[in-house]
């Protein structure tokens, strides 16, 4: 082993797992990326600079110490990396697979910023964490006491994972209530296995289950539920996630083939999991041998888009109202997505739908420009006059977002304090509400955000109801 293990981002160029070429991976719904070898990995990690001031650390939402376990990578000592990168983080590979580390840690390496190419932080993540599942080194929760409270969870995404996993480790009683009838939430039926196979979330969850998180599955929790679960338990987290799909009012919307990007998503999951899925098997929800139009650019369009190409689809393109840079989606995203044959028109914006006979045929397009920035800084989408156009379309795919479902009106409970934007308030760091014992996390609180913001709510506020609880027993005890 070489005495300076690190700072080697001069000699050595900045370098990706091999990815599958783009006409294998159409065929099928794997994973893209192959494993770093531990050869790779370790010198791909030797390019950390091991800078003063770690911006890949501070702009990670959970604060993992990636320079420390880069440099144990590095040397070799792949068991310790793995435990300092799972100190920090509930789900390490799965945010080394799915976290847009183009916007977050490897897009403010330093070395990055040089002109160097950023350290393959994500990809060396997801070697370390599958690492050790195959060694053996990811061991059971075992609490070292069990505890008499509980917890109710209501909603089995990231964020309710990450709280369960915290709380039965501190020997918790943790029950998880979830509409679906498998844990994950997006995880397991919004993100495509391509990006995220389903037996890497699967494993997560039945960790948990045998360390004694008991799940309720298919339970749509309405006001006489959320009573029952509120008195069975001595606190209660929302983590619902945000599930309500925002929606088109323009002429021709009406028409059959064109579907919700959650459904769509859904549908081609659980047709991987070997589910019977008639939507599908109709063609409703098949693009195969079709033309089909996403309308959207983010993340989640990017993944139907893919998702389309797998299916078989005569074409697929992708509107969206402003331009390549400004695009809320990952550029990794788009440029898989480019490879594997999706073509992109940028600066387009639907203004209604042809149909033929009730059936969609066609989006009218109109062509935008941008014009001065909005509230948030990027710059406005402004129409173009004349400039419009219809993109031929058999499947219409809306790819436009979510948006909080109504919660206090769902749950029963007017008193539940929620935001203009219908998000639930709660405190920062974490989560409790105005209501005695009820706290929220992730995207019922944030909005439509990220797998890692999810882990980081969870976590911190698993940490703030055991500080709760052990206050509670103090004064009891006095």
């Amino acid at each position: 082993m070489a005495r300076q293990p690190m700072l080697k981002f001069v000699q050595i160029a900045r370098d990706m797992p091999d990815k599958r070429a783009a006409d294998l991976r159409r065929q099928d719904f794997h994973e893209i990326y192959a494993e770093f070898a531990a050869a790779k990995a370790a010198e791909q990690a030797s390019r950390c600079s091991q800078c003063g001031v770690p911006y890949c650390q501070t702009h990670c939402p959970v604060h993992n110490n990636i320079p420390d376990w880069l440099r144990l990578t590095a040397e070799g000592r792949l068991k310790e990396a793995y435990e300092l990168s799972q100190a920090t983080n509930t789900l390490p590979e799965i945010c080394g697979r799915i976290c847009p580390q183009d916007r977050l840690c490897e897009g403010n390496c330093v070395i990055e910023q040089a002109g160097h190419g950023t350290v393959t932080i994500g990809a060396v993540e997801k070697y370390l964490t599958d690492t050790a599942w195959e060694n053996g080194w990811v061991r059971p929760i075992a609490p070292v006491r069990e505890r008499s409270e509980s917890v109710g969870i209501i909603g089995a995404g990231p964020g309710g994972l990450a709280a369960a996993d915290m709380l039965r480790r501190a020997g918790v009683q943790v029950v998880i209530y979830d509409r679906h009838d498998r844990a994950g939430g997006l995880m397991t039926y919004g993100i495509p296995g391509f990006k995220l196979e389903k037996d890497v979330v699967m494993r997560r969850i039945d960790q948990l289950a045998q360390a004694g998180v008991e799940f309720v599955q298919n339970c749509d929790v309405d006001g006489d539920i959320f009573t029952a679960i509120r008195a069975e338990h001595d606190a209660l987290i929302i983590a619902t996630g945000v599930y309500k799909s925002r929606d088109l009012e323009m002429p021709g919307a009406g028409a059959s083939g064109i579907e919700r990007a959650i459904d769509y998503l859904t549908a081609s999951n659980r047709l991987n999991f070997g589910d019977a899925v008639p939507e599908f098997d109709s063609g409703q929800l098949d693009a195969k041998g079709k033309r089909v139009v996403v309308i959207g650019g983010g993340d989640t369009a990017m993944d139907c888009v893919r998702t389309a190409i797998r299916q078989g689809a005569q074409s697929v393109k992708c509107l969206y109202r402003r331009d390549r840079v400004n695009m809320p989606g990952s550029q990794r995203e788009v440029a898989n997505a480019e490879e594997e044959g999706v073509i992109f028109e940028w600066l387009s914006a639907p203004r209604g739908f042809a149909d033929t006979g009730g059936r969609v045929s066609g989006v009218m397009v109109q062509k935008m420009r941008l014009g001065a920035p909005d509230v948030s800084g990027r710059q406005s989408p402004e129409p173009i006059e004349g400039a419009e156009h219809v993109e031929d379309a058999d499947l219409v795919i809306k790819a436009l977002g979510f948006e909080p479902e109504d919660l206090p009106v769902l749950f029963g409970q007017p008193d539940l304090p929620v935001t203009r934007w219908g998000t639930i308030k709660a405190a920062f760091g974490s989560g409790a509400t105005e209501m005695p014992g009820i706290y929220a996390v992730g995207d019922i609180v944030r909005g439509a955000s990220l797998v890692v913001w999810a882990i980081r709510d969870g976590r911190d506020c698993a940490d703030a109801i055991l500080k709760d609880f052990d206050s509670v027993a103090a004064v009891a005890a006095e």
